[in-house]
């Protein structure tokens, strides 16, 4: 086992910040922070995205509606899924993703 010390956090895109905090040979672990008002525009990758959301509430804009998800909630994203998300509430989401294959670089530059 080898342990990875928690990154600094990287602003993607305006008021949403993401910390990589461990990568593997098949999946990676990354910390999400999405603050009220913030949306992660839609897109896709090749990666299997699950999470698990521990504080706010997150809508997440798919191409078949939207599904909101809160604390205690975790979901699982297809690879190659277009979603988005908005943080309509008055607080931060904060949450965790892990990404199969390992998605290495936490600010969507791919």
């Amino acid at each position: 086992m080898e342990r990875v010390p928690l990154e600094s956090e990287t602003e993607a895109v305006d008021n949403v910040h993401l910390a990589q905090l461990a990568t593997g040979e098949e999946m990676s672990v990354q910390h999400f922070r999405i603050e009220p008002g913030a949306t992660v525009p839609r897109h896709d990758h090749h990666h299997e995205q699950s999470g698990f959301i521990y504080e706010g509430e997150l809508t997440f804009l798919l191409e078949d509606g939207e599904v909101t998800v809160g604390p205690g909630d975790s979901y699982v994203l297809a690879a190659w899924e277009v979603h988005g998300a908005e943080n309509r509430g008055d607080i931060p989401v904060k949450g965790v993703d892990i990404f199969a294959p390992p998605r290495p670089n936490p600010d969507w530059a791919e």
